[in-house]
């Protein structure tokens, strides 16, 4: 039994905590505030098949943008890219896919990703897919799932290539052929206990020839179990030897342990230390003097040691960004805009990855065109450090085509920028249409960042004293 009595305003009914209209529209509203709240399968994952189709397209439009950015930096022409990108629809399911897999958890609140995460979770797996099948990933990549042929021959090489690929092909021979007793080298066959298989290890082999010739008991042992001490998941191990097979290399004594002491004097919170790690691997491989010149820097703009540390733990990768040729000209653009640059640092340090002319720009622009000055510009990327991350085409253009529909002002963006967080078809567009149809009026923060149930006890409390108020003025009348 319903744990309120059904209230009827007019034409609305409201129920549980649930707006419904007369029950000749009630079901379509109630389909939508289900499919609102519905994200999860019987299970309790993710799936995508209650996603709306327009969020898929943008997400494979994103996800082909992600695969022709990585064959163009692999060395594919234009053409060619383009070409095997048509061919790609298999596996470009499969990277949409992956990615519900990876984020379930910002799908199941109705929060979309934006383009840097998507790039963030797709490259390392494209990079590993790389590793696995070497000079046969266009195949894999047209073929996909099929696994194409490894015997396929590939194009000669130039005499400059011979010593490198003589010491490459070295290299894989000592990972891959087995003793006199018929087994792999021991220091393989403890990877493969690790979880990794043989194809992974090649491909590590094929990129690092160094990591065939690291022992067992000397390197690639010792670093292992201080990694699984550190509290890192024995699953997550491949992953990290993969991402950076050069940590089996380094002295844990020398160069580790200090390192990671000298980290966690910066402020990394060494109770963190196995999602740093898992996060950003090579972290612990850059020179003291590439992260002193990244601390130095941050200093400069204004953060404290206690916002360093959290943005060293948060987002490792910070480190990887060249001071001169990245940090500095995109916190010189965001200053011109009147950005707090250590607030944005502290929020959302991954924006600082982001290309000024690619990224950063256009949206400016997109804004600016839109009537938003340069102040109010500042004012929505100070409050939403993540706006700047997101597609102009699949996501910004069209929640703002949305937005225009709504009857707020464009101020209402200025105070909650993070409207462009959330996915159009599963939070915004349904919430709005209760609130419309109700005939109250809630803010727009209060429409989309309030959960489930706090949305349902907002708008039920608008709407009784709304019809409280009515019913005082009509009094008030009949007495006139």
């Amino acid at each position: 039994m319903s744990a309120f009595p059904a209230i009827r305003y007019s034409n609305l009914y409201y129920l549980d905590g649930r707006l419904l209209s007369s029950p000749r529209t009630q079901l379509s509203v109630t389909r939508r505030l289900s499919f609102c709240q519905a994200k999860s399968g019987v299970d309790g994952s993710f799936s995508s098949r209650l996603m709306p189709a327009s969020l898929l397209a943008a997400e494979k439009e994103e996800a082909k943008a992600v695969l022709t950015l990585f064959l163009k930096k692999r060395g594919l022409s234009n053409a060619v890219a383009a070409r095997t990108i048509k061919s790609s629809d298999e596996l470009i399911d499969h990277l949409v896919s992956r990615l519900h897999s990876i984020h379930k958890s910002r799908y199941l609140v109705g929060r979309e990703l934006s383009t840097l995460e998507i790039r963030d979770a797709l490259i390392p797996y494209l990079e590993s897919l790389l590793e696995d099948q070497g000079s046969i990933l266009l195949d894999l990549v047209e073929n996909f799932p099929n696994q194409p042929d490894k015997e396929k021959s590939i194009a000669p090489v130039s005499p400059p290539d011979l010593t490198v690929n003589a010491k490459k092909l070295k290299a894989l021979s000592r990972v891959s052929e087995t003793g006199p007793d018929g087994l792999l080298p021991p220091h393989i066959l403890y990877l493969i206990d690790l979880g990794m298989n043989l194809d992974q290890i090649k491909g590590i082999t094929s990129r690092f020839p160094a990591f065939a010739y690291y022992s067992l008991e000397g390197k690639i042992k010792p670093i292992v179990e201080f990694l699984l001490d550190l509290g890192i998941a024995k699953t997550d191990l491949p992953t990290i030897l993969v991402k950076r097979p050069q940590l089996c290399g380094i002295s844990l004594s020398e160069n580790l342990i200090p390192t990671m002491a000298f980290l966690e004097d910066l402020g990394v919170d060494k109770r963190r230390w196995a999602k740093v790690i898992y996060r950003f691997p090579a972290l612990l491989t850059y020179s003291r003097q590439k992260v002193e010149a990244t601390v130095a820097f941050l200093y400069e703009m204004g953060l404290s040691a206690e916002s360093i540390g959290k943005i060293l733990t948060r987002c490792p990768n910070i480190i990887s960004y060249s001071v001169e040729d990245k940090l500095r000209p995109t916190s010189e653009y965001f200053q011109s805009l009147g950005v707090d640059v250590a607030l944005l640092l502290h929020r959302c340090p991954q924006t600082f990855g982001l290309s000024i002319e690619a990224n950063l720009k256009p949206v400016t622009e997109f804004f600016m065109k839109r009537g938003y000055s340069v102040a109010e510009i500042g004012t929505m990327i100070t409050r939403y450090g993540a706006l700047y991350t997101f597609s102009l085409a699949e996501n910004l253009l069209p929640k703002w085509e949305f937005f225009l529909t709504m009857d707020y002002s464009n101020e209402e963006l200025v105070k909650f920028p993070q409207y462009f967080g959330y996915s159009l078809e599963e939070r915004i567009k349904p919430r709005y249409a209760l609130v419309k149809e109700s005939g109250v009026r809630l803010l727009l923060n209060q429409i989309l960042s309030l959960s489930y149930d706090n949305f349902d006890k907002t708008l039920r409390k608008k709407i009784k004293k709304m019809h409280s108020d009515k019913a005082i003025i009509d009094t008030s009348s009949s007495k006139d």
